[in-house]
């Protein structure tokens, strides 16, 4: 027996260290090729469009919160600052354009993610105490805007920015990938993404070394509330409706896909091509459920599982 409990963390370990480096991308390509046995409509061009277009906000939400994650930090409220920025768009399209709204409605969401800053880097707040309070005010404040009633939006153009294709590809789907490029050279080209590893992995060491770390935790959650303000867009645009109930519960999508995209919840490990792998594998599971006529119920037991699973992994690997 000693033995048998001495390996098993060993094992845990090196299963989390592969699934870090190649996993995501391995288990994503089992995935298409299981998917595709088990439905011959899955990998049709206009499904993998679907599907494409299907995981863009999540993914959106996704590569902010990534940057908040690697912080050792955590944001609740990117659903909710989604839905703030949805009523906003709608209601100032009735009476402005898009010249307007837009602006508007991404300034309402970044102001929504430096409160978050401030309440964690400046108040000492816990992240998952001031987002969590985030989540419910930025609620409130949609219902108090719209009056609980969805506000109709009309404007063509605005609906062509979420239904509308671009050399093919789906303009959400473009939106996502411009994001995802733009966040990755960040991370990995720039001293400030250099130094949001720096704060996860040891805080205190980087504040030593030199790192403005309570200003750079500050802009992780603007980042995080203008990512999310983006999904707004794609939401709105793709719905033609603003719903106070726009994006609620899609915060725990997007930590799901922050998860098993290999980012660490204990901060300082990951990457947002991790995050756009992990938000795909949760789309083509979905997916394919869907196409196999699977309860959408028990696809959140799938999911659920599915967090704890990496979860596990991820914890192992952080304690090594």
């Amino acid at each position: 027996m000693p033995k048998m409990s001495a390996s098993l963390p060993t094992y845990s370990v090196s299963v989390a260290k592969i699934w870090r480096r190649v996993g995501v991308l391995a288990a994503l390509l089992i995935l298409v090729v299981a998917a595709s046995f088990l439905s011959d409509r899955f990998l049709t061009v206009s499904n993998l469009l679907n599907i494409l277009r299907q995981v863009a906000i999540v993914g959106i939400l996704a590569i902010g919160l990534t940057f908040v994650i690697l912080t050792r930090g955590i944001d609740l409220s990117v659903g909710s600052i989604l839905g703030i920025s949805v009523v906003v768009y709608a209601g100032l399209l009735q009476t402005h354009g898009m010249a307007v709204a837009i602006p508007i409605g991404l300034l309402v969401a970044m102001a929504a993610g430096l409160v978050n800053g401030l309440g964690v880097a400046s108040a000492g707040i816990p992240p998952f105490i001031m987002t969590l309070g985030m989540l419910s005010f930025t609620r409130g404040l949609a219902f108090l805007y719209t009056g609980g009633t969805p506000i109709p939006i009309l404007n063509e153009d605005f609906y062509n920015l979420g239904n509308d294709y671009l050399f093919g590809i789906p303009i959400p789907s473009l939106i996502l990938l411009a994001i995802l490029t733009v966040s990755a050279v960040i991370l990995s080209f720039t001293a400030f993404g250099r130094s949001i590893y720096a704060i996860g992995s040891n805080e205190e060491a980087a504040r030593l070394s030199g790192v403005p770390v309570r200003f750079y935790k500050i802009i992780v959650y603007v980042i995080a509330g203008g990512v999310s303000g983006l999904a707004g867009l794609v939401y709105a645009s793709q719905l033609s409706i603003g719903t106070p109930i726009a994006g609620q519960g899609y915060e725990l999508d997007a930590i799901a896909a922050v998860v098993v995209g290999g980012t660490s919840l204990f901060g300082g490990k990951g990457s947002v091509g991790g995050t756009f792998l992990g938000t795909l594998i949760i789309g083509v599971l979905a997916n394919i459920l869907n196409l196999t006529g699977v309860d959408p119920y028990v696809q959140q037991l799938f999911k659920g599982a599915l967090i704890v699973i990496a979860v596990y992994f991820m914890s192992r690997t952080d304690r090594a």
